[in-house]
């Protein structure tokens, strides 16, 4: 099932075919530079089995995100509910990881785009949803543009530390951004 199309990309649910494309782009070591660290097949795996089972406890998730012109799986694009409890919880996350060879092309903002509009215009419909929340670390200006271009903004004082991550860890801090529902 297809959840949105966008003029390059096709987000939809997960399939087994996905599973060693979504891999490799996990083992990357640019892709995964401002997170914890590389994953494994196996947990690369057990990635793709969280996001379907969030899925189906809330009815949206992180989306494959399919290139229209050659169905390749190149990411996810999408929405998912943080597991963590911090100051700006509980909330909805929107947020995309795509392989290195597909960054700097306009993908990850094309799909967050209509994430986001759906978001707010089909989950959102009885006005409960009413922000979007997405974070990193600071340096990761890559994906902060995105934010931006989707029009999320940065207050510093909303700046936090990852509970996730131990005190100390390099990537413990993180920004975050917000973007509110304008109708």
């Amino acid at each position: 099932m297809n959840i949105l199309e966008t003029d390059r990309l096709i987000l939809r649910r997960w399939r087994e075919s996905d599973r060693a494309a979504f891999a490799r782009m996990n083992a990357d070591t640019r892709v995964m530079e401002f997170l914890p660290g590389v994953l494994s097949r196996e947990e690369s795996d057990r990635l793709i089995e969280r996001i379907e089972k969030h899925f189906d406890a809330h009815g949206f998730g992180l989306c494959a995100a399919e290139l229209r012109a050659d169905h390749a799986c190149i990411g996810f694009v999408g929405l998912a509910v943080p597991s963590f409890q911090a100051a700006f919880t509980p909330c909805v996350e929107i947020g995309w990881r795509l392989a290195a060879e597909y960054w700097g092309k306009g993908l990850a903002t094309e799909g967050a785009q209509a994430v986001a509009r759906y978001a707010f215009d089909t989950l959102g419909q009885t006005g409960a949803l009413r922000e979007l929340v997405s974070f990193t670390v600071p340096e990761n200006m890559r994906s902060r543009r995105v934010m931006e271009k989707l029009g999320m903004t940065h207050d510093a004082a909303d700046d936090f530390e990852h509970p996730a991550l131990a005190m100390g860890h390099a990537l413990r801090r993180h920004v975050l951004y917000r973007l509110r529902r304008t109708t």
